[in-house]
């Protein structure tokens, strides 16, 4: 997933952010409110981790703005007011869940990807593939014909990628802002790369080319 990280605490930020790129997401931080809007305006993310308390404002605002224009993109609190009424104020301004401070990262993961399930259409964690592949979306596992099989982090985010959109085509440029952060480097081959291992390991037939357009898992 492309992740945009809104925190303060520098230690905290920073455990959040290797966690989450450990897991094959590309992510995305700041602590402005401000900055934080200019990266939401040039880039489609797949949920929003925002603090509450910010050096130049409340993160709460950051949410409404976002939800006035019309904003989906799934947001989940990070704070460490724990009082019910905060959290009852977080929700209503359009979170999709809240995690106190301290919370543990894998905690933090599993509601990521229960949180993106829910805006896919696909709230089911358990898919059954052509060709014999079952994926365990949850757990991160991987079948074909009941041999586990086994991904690399960045192979792991393209094929969720598509995965979350079963059926659809997705075009290079849509797969490249699954694989990687801003600041890294692109190589002009880099998906059709993990397309290819993702065959030989998948079955080719798998993932479908769609000519001038992009690629499609089939559903």
């Amino acid at each position: 997933m492309r992740i945009l990280l809104v925190e303060d605490e520098a230690f905290l930020a920073e455990a959040v952010r290797d966690h989450l790129l450990a897991s094959g997401n590309a992510v995305d931080q700041t602590d402005s409110i401000v900055e934080a809007e200019i990266m939401m305006r040039g880039t489609p993310y797949d949920v929003l981790l925002l603090d509450l308390n910010l050096p130049d404002g409340k993160g709460i605002d950051l949410l409404r703005g976002l939800r006035r224009n019309r904003s989906t993109t799934p947001c989940i609190i990070l704070t460490a007011q724990d009082q019910i009424s905060d959290r009852i104020e977080g929700l209503n301004a359009g979170a999709d869940d809240y995690l106190v401070k301290p919370f543990d990262l894998n905690e933090l993961s599993a509601r990521l990807l229960a949180v993106a399930r829910r805006y896919s259409g696909n709230p089911n964690p358990l898919m059954t593939l052509p060709g014999g592949v079952e994926v365990d979306l949850g757990n991160r596992t991987i079948l074909l014909n009941g041999k586990q099989i086994d991904l690399t982090s960045r192979e792991w985010a393209l094929f969720d990628q598509m995965l979350r959109r079963p059926g659809a085509t997705l075009s290079k440029a849509q797969l490249e802002e699954a694989l990687y952060e801003f600041g890294a480097e692109i190589e002009s081959n880099t998906v059709e790369v993990y397309i290819s291992r993702l065959r030989r390991k998948l079955g080719k037939d798998l993932i479908k080319t769609v000519r001038g357009v992009g690629y499609r898992v089939e559903a």
